[in-house]
């Protein structure tokens, strides 16, 4: 099978599968998106969507969270991984969007990559989500299922390299979209340490997949 080959059958299958595909944060604005997604670095959105209401409640906008003290915001972080850096992220953030950006969300990778607590990642969630830009996240769930399937070569060992494999062959009106299909992949399907390859529905054309089957073939 051609990589173009492997990647249409890919996408053939998550279209009609998953023709929705959504980010699983919970949020009603850019700036409560933002928030969820610095939070959700090394943590879950499930724990996330736990933790944001309260948080939300008392700082619904970048104004207040700017003059939020730190004593106040932090117990409700504190649940969440890495609750002191990361309060200190939200009231930067919050300080720059005032200062920089007229307390708005900007739209630009360039832009959001400047507030504290933002990185590449969390830049192309924020532009993909909101704006449908052909931008793609990759976390540990996009760079795994990505490698495991065949998208991307074995050469690609940064998150920089698949991110640039993948908007290469992906559609460019897909892209925001596919970072959600592979997301929510390797977050139900292909895990980690026990891939459900039985209920996989593209595992004939996972590259993983047909090298378990040969080391299977070759034993018995």
């Amino acid at each position: 099978m051609t990589k173009k080959q492997r990647y249409q059958e890919v996408i053939d299958y998550f279209q009609e599968t998953t023709p929705v595909a959504e980010t699983e944060l919970v949020y009603d604005n850019p700036f409560q998106l933002l928030v969820a997604v610095i939070l959700s670095a090394q943590c879950t959105d499930k724990r996330v969507n736990l933790t944001t209401p309260s948080i939300f409640k008392v700082y619904p906008t970048p104004e207040k969270m700017a003059k939020a003290p730190f004593d106040e915001l932090f117990p409700l972080i504190r649940s969440i991984s890495y609750p002191n850096n990361k309060t200190k992220h939200l009231i930067g953030m919050a300080n720059m969007l005032l200062e920089q950006f007229g307390g708005e969300v900007p739209m630009t990778v360039e832009e959001l990559v400047k507030l504290p607590g933002v990185g590449r990642k969390t830049a192309n969630v924020i532009t993909s989500v909101i704006d449908e830009q052909p931008n793609m996240a990759v976390d540990t769930h996009v760079f795994r299922v990505s490698h495991r399937l065949g998208l991307v070569s074995t050469k690609a060992t940064t998150p920089l390299a698949v991110e640039k494999e993948l908007i290469k062959n992906i559609p460019e009106e897909l892209v925001h979209r596919a970072h959600h299909w592979l997301i929510l992949h390797g977050r139900y399907t292909c895990l980690a340490r026990n891939p459900k390859c039985d209920e996989c529905g593209i595992k004939n054309s996972c590259s993983y997949f047909a090298k378990q089957a040969k080391k299977k073939s070759k034993s018995n």
